[in-house]
């Protein structure tokens, strides 16, 4: 049975967000929000890279259960999108990411204050990557660059858990039909199993969310279902995660979210990034 490797410091899993930096994502983040898509989504990203860092930290320090990148493809091009130290890395071990943030801000959140109300609370919110929101998508070369980072990840740790490559965008590619490039992603392999390719479409559009499918079937439009198809089928491990979470799933489900909006995007990115075999 595949997906199925340890993940340990000797045999360390690799994360790749794959991020639309697009003009698009200066939109407003669905009717909830005053963020723009592009905000939301750094938020969100900066609050995953966080849990990852808390979730490998030990009493002696942070163990590099994984190597994460982040590469942006917008107006500049296809480049890797941390700041700070770590600015021009594509693949980062995560103690390098813990022990490296851009800058800490301070947030307000909503906490209990114990009497059935709520208190405003400070908390440190570390920095790694700001939102950017310019010109357009170029998805095939993005497509491309994360082909090329995998396969170099692949040669150094051939029998690792597969790596997991995520793509979020809100909008159509301006350079073409990603699909070949998505294809030639997902047939990448370590003695595991394949790449994971999952997208996650932030779109503006009225239709209803669309959470992990399993066919074409309610997909508005021929956009959405080529990313379906561009999607891996999630494996067994996280299609019982996703039927936790209420949905119902199948075989065929794969990692896909159409029109998502934070609330989905921050669950997205928990289920894509729990692997069961941590160690």
């Amino acid at each position: 049975m595949p997906y199925v490797a340890e993940i340990s410091r000797a045999n360390p899993s690799c994360f790749l967000f794959i991020i639309d930096q697009s003009g698009s994502m200066q939109d407003p983040f669905g009717s909830e929000t005053k963020k723009t898509k592009a905000t939301g989504l750094a938020d969100a990203i900066n609050r995953l890279l966080q849990n990852l860092v808390i979730k490998c930290a030990k009493s002696e320090g942070i163990r590099d259960y994984y190597h994460v990148g982040v590469i942006g493809y917008g107006g500049k091009g296809v480049q890797p999108a941390f700041n700070g130290a770590l600015s021009g890395r594509e693949l980062v071990p995560i103690s390098d990411i813990g022990n490296n943030p851009a800058r800490v801000e301070q947030r307000t959140k909503k906490v209990d204050d114990g009497a059935g109300g709520l208190l405003d609370q400070t908390v440190k919110f570390p920095i790694w990557f700001d939102p950017i929101a310019e010109g357009g998508t170029p998805m095939c070369a993005a497509m491309n660059r994360a082909t090329s980072v995998v396969v170099d990840w692949l040669s150094k740790h051939p029998n690792c858990f597969p790596p997991i490559v995520i793509n979020i965008s809100d909008g159509e590619s301006t350079d073409g039909d990603p699909q070949e490039a998505a294809y030639d992603l997902m047939n990448l392999t370590s003695s595991d199993g394949g790449v994971l390719l999952f997208n996650l479409h932030i779109s503006s559009s009225a239709h209803r969310a669309i959470e992990f499918p399993d066919g074409e079937a309610g997909l508005p439009d021929s956009h959405a279902k080529m990313l379906f198809n561009m999607s891996s089928p999630l494996p067994e491990y996280m299609r019982r995660m996703v039927a936790q979470e209420g949905v119902q799933v199948s075989y065929n489900t794969r990692g896909f979210v159409f029109n998502a909006d934070l609330v989905s995007v921050i669950r997205f990115l928990d289920i894509g990034t729990r692997p069961s075999n941590l160690r």
